[in-house]
């Protein structure tokens, strides 16, 4: 039996066990829908060789030859990760287009005596559900920007924000990036595809009818591109600024990128990569400071001489609304806790102003 998804809500409430990719590691590693186990049915290797007989021999000999594979590795997963599953199991089963692979799969699962289920389409259903919601259609949401220059905790501050009932979207935190040259972390990146999914799925969780809060970005975080339709939501949307002293900054941002100014060549290489925008005096000053081990003074002057006019330029071509500015005297745990209540204050007065955020700008400290 295949199950026809029409919207994203329906994988979120799908109500099966487990879902299951049988697609081969490389595809599943591109993309996959959240939440789902790989189960091969055909490797790499296989799929590969497959495709070439079915082009070079035969449709008919690539079938007998696929078919075999498909049992042995069927067999492999029923003795190995699906030899504990209880009679009870209901598993939800794609491939590619909802073909061959996961309908093998799905028989032999069900002549064991599971309740299984394919999803009609396969991952080209869901993919299409989330380049409609990503590229094709207008983002329903109505967004607010948390805004501010580097160093002033905002993705720290969205998580705060969200504890106080906001509703928030991390887009570095999908992006596994933090935005910047500095930005790259242990982990790598998803691809473009994974990172789309990730995004409408977790818009897809949120109530349209109440402000998103995300973070001010350009439309690339580290390798990846803001889709469309997020966007042209995040250029129209108003905007919270958060203001705190540099030297609040330096002090908050040497603690947060740790893990690069522990590592001496990875901080090097970072530092001569500004060499075009700063000029190669400037850039050497900055690697002998890092020598040194002054990293506040490093931070500072990172943020003085290159992020802030950099930021100043971008806000000036354009003219966002600012709803509120939030001045953060402190970066300490104590003092964003009590920016965070005044940051989910100030989008509470936003989201009770009228559904266009049309209230008066203010001030807040």
């Amino acid at each position: 039996m295949a199950l026809k998804i029409t919207s994203l809500k329906d994988l979120a409430g799908h109500g099966f066990d487990t879902v299951i990719d049988v697609r081969s590691p490389r595809e599943y590693a591109e993309d996959h829908i959240p939440g789902a186990i790989n189960l091969p049915v055909l490797d790499d290797e296989e799929r590969a060789r497959v495709g070439t007989i079915y082009t070079r021999v035969s449709p008919f000999t690539a079938r007998k030859v696929g078919a075999a594979l498909v049992a042995r590795n069927a067999a492999r997963h029923l003795e190995g990760p699906l030899a504990d599953k209880p009679g009870g199991w209901r598993p939800l089963i794609y491939c590619w287009r909802g073909g061959q692979r996961s309908n093998s799969f799905a028989t032999i699962l069900a002549q064991v005596g599971w309740r299984v289920e394919v999803i009609e389409g396969g991952y080209r259903s869901y993919r299409r559900l989330v380049a409609a919601a990503m590229h094709e259609r207008p983002l329903p949401h109505r967004l607010i920007l948390l805004d501010g220059n580097t160093g002033t905790a905002k993705t720290e501050l969205l998580t705060l924000a969200a504890r106080r009932g906001v509703q928030v979207v991390d887009l570095e935190g999908l992006a596994c990036h933090r935005g910047s040259l500095f930005g790259a972390v242990a982990s790598p990146q998803p691809s473009q595809k994974a990172f789309e999914g990730a995004l409408a799925q977790a818009f897809e969780a949120l109530d349209p009818a109440r402000p998103v809060l995300v973070e001010a970005e350009s439309s690339k975080i580290g390798d990846l591109l803001v889709p469309p339709s997020l966007w042209e939501a995040m250029k129209r949307a108003p905007r919270i600024r958060i203001n705190a002293p540099l030297a609040e900054r330096a002090a908050y941002l040497t603690c947060a990128y740790s893990d690069i100014t522990a590592d001496g060549e990875r901080l090097r290489q970072v530092i001569v990569a500004l060499t075009p925008f700063q000029g190669r005096e400037r850039v050497t000053h900055w690697l002998k400071l890092a020598e040194r081990g002054e990293m506040r003074t490093l931070a500072a002057e990172l943020m003085a001489r290159h992020y802030d006019p950099r930021y100043a330029r971008w806000r000036d071509r354009g003219t966002p609304a600012v709803l509120a500015e939030l001045e953060a005297d402190s970066l300490s745990p104590e003092g964003l806790e009590a920016v965070a209540e005044r940051l989910a204050e100030a989008v509470g007065r936003a989201e009770a102003a009228d559904p266009l955020f049309g209230g008066e700008t203010g001030s807040s400290r």
